[in-house]
């Protein structure tokens, strides 16, 4: 069952994925990646969203060639899985492998407002 975030942050992680996939329909890899990246803001507070976006960016590393991101998407998928439903997630961490795992980093004002939005209609 998903909780109540998972379900309010779905309309904007999914409006991140279909821009992405629209992206990737157009060859524009880099602003591809960029709305996964989007995505995995707005919803890595939800192990669903978190692990699903991590998979969609290894999906992405693959069609890439880009073992490094591969690898590092690997990694991030157990530890999305893992640690997401403790509170261990650095918060405005974009989840490439560009980045460290663990690096807390500053959120849009848009995201934050979405954030917040999302949580403060989950009660």
């Amino acid at each position: 069952m998903m909780s109540n975030f998972s379900y309010n942050i779905a309309p904007y992680v999914k409006r991140e994925l279909i821009r992405s996939y629209r992206a990737q329909k157009r060859a524009d890899s880099v602003a591809a990646f960029r709305y996964l990246e989007n995505a995995h803001v707005l919803g890595q507070e939800s192990t669903y969203w978190h692990v699903k976006v991590h998979y969609l960016m290894l999906c992405w590393a693959i069609k890439q060639r880009d073992i490094k991101e591969v690898i590092g998407q690997l990694i991030r998928i157990v530890g999305a899985a893992l640690l997401t439903a403790i509170d261990g997630v650095p918060m405005g961490n974009t989840g490439g492998s560009n980045v460290h795992a663990l690096k807390v980093m500053p959120i849009s004002a848009e995201h934050a407002e979405i954030i917040i939005k999302t949580k403060d209609s989950s009660h």
